[in-house]
């Protein structure tokens, strides 16, 4: 076990999430719920079982041997998750980006990170150690840094001028946005809950010889079933709205500029299939982190989410996504980093003094 390892394995799967969108923004005439689907094939299916079949013993093996219960607790937490996502953009529209950050993101982070340790009722005995009340210590910065790079969000976009604000004054629905970001942040803590479930795979592909570093990639193979499963049904219901379907084989569609060229597949497919895999990596690397953390695994949610919203906003910087914002919110915005960098740092520091004892 390295905990400080465990932590920049975390950070590079923050990395990779915080980067994936960026391919599919260079798509070019495909509808959200093709380029999503697409993307989605190779995130929740193709890579998983890839990588899970290099890097594991006995594959197919193990998670025959895994009990039916624990396949399906696997799968419906990465179901709830997949409905996360999918209200993740409605908390954004109604109540905008600094609120809808801090609720969503905050309540993921905290479902996500406590629920394991309340249900394997182990949460008060790991508070009265000096180990683990330095790791709630760093929940708790996560939080603040999370609130504060919101509100520096929110500076920005008033910032921006007229036009940005009212159009956020007019999707503004306080009542709506609550509700959409209380079920979106529960939902999308699901899939910390799914890993959890999955230990008695974790053993079994211990014992037939997995490597420790490898461990999680059998269980993501069983949780993104569900994830899989949500999107699909969702992405399936869209295209049959929109009439879609045809831009799979480059037919023009809702989504095809005013002359009507059709899409271009190749540079469509690779880029989704990269946008996708740069998705998956986020989970491939978190479990490689996890496995580092020892007793304190559940701590890995908090790396994981700090790692995310501080890559992102790194991101926006290099996009130039912040020109124009003024000297207080930049400084606002570099002082939520730098309390994120801290929580990861005070996380790490507690997981190392639990490996210690």
């Amino acid at each position: 076990m390295n905990p400080l390892l465990g932590v920049l394995f975390h950070s590079l799967g923050g990395l990779s999430s915080a980067s994936f969108y960026v391919p599919y923004k260079r798509i070019k005439r495909w509808s959200w719920e093709i380029f999503w689907l697409t993307g989605g094939i190779f995130s929740w299916l193709l890579m998983p079982w890839l990588f899970a079949a290099i890097q594991t013993e006995d594959l197919l093996g193990v998670l025959s041997r895994t009990p039916a219960d624990i396949w399906f607790w696997c799968w419906f937490w990465g179901a709830m998750w997949g409905f996360g996502g999918l209200t993740f953009g409605l908390t954004m529209r109604y109540l905008g980006l600094s609120l809808g950050m801090a609720v969503a993101l905050g309540l993921t982070t905290v479902i996500g990170t406590l629920g394991p340790p309340i249900f394997d009722g182990t949460l008060f005995a790991l508070a009265t150690t000096h180990s683990g009340q330095l790791t709630f210590l760093g929940i708790a910065v996560t939080l603040a840094g999370i609130i504060v790079v919101a509100c520096a969000g929110h500076a920005k976009e008033e910032e921006l001028g007229a036009g940005v604000a009212n159009e956020g004054v007019l999707e503004f629905n306080l009542k709506k946005g609550i509700w959409i970001a209380v079920f979106s942040g529960v939902m999308s803590g699901c899939f910390a809950w799914g890993l959890a479930a999955g230990q008695p795979i974790r053993d079994l592909t211990l014992a037939a010889g997995t490597d420790n570093l490898w461990q999680g990639l059998p269980v993501l193979c069983v949780v993104l079933l569900g994830g899989l499963t949500t999107n699909l049904v969702w992405c399936s219901l869209l295209i049959r709205r929109n009439g879609t379907f045809g831009e799979f084989f480059g037919r023009p569609g809702p989504a095809a500029d005013a002359d009507g060229l059709p899409p271009p597949l190749l540079p469509n497919y690779l880029l989704a299939a990269l946008g996708g895999t740069l998705w998956y990596f986020q989970f491939f690397f978190y479990t490689m982190g996890e496995s580092q953390m020892g007793e304190y695994g559940f701590s890995s949610w908090t790396i994981h989410m700090a790692s995310i919203i501080l890559f992102s906003t790194l991101w926006g910087f290099a996009l130039s996504e912040w020109k124009g914002a003024s000297r207080r919110t930049r400084r606002m915005v570099w002082l939520g980093i730098a309390l994120l960098v801290s929580s990861t740092i005070i996380i790490g520091v507690g997981n190392y003094y639990a490996g210690q004892v």
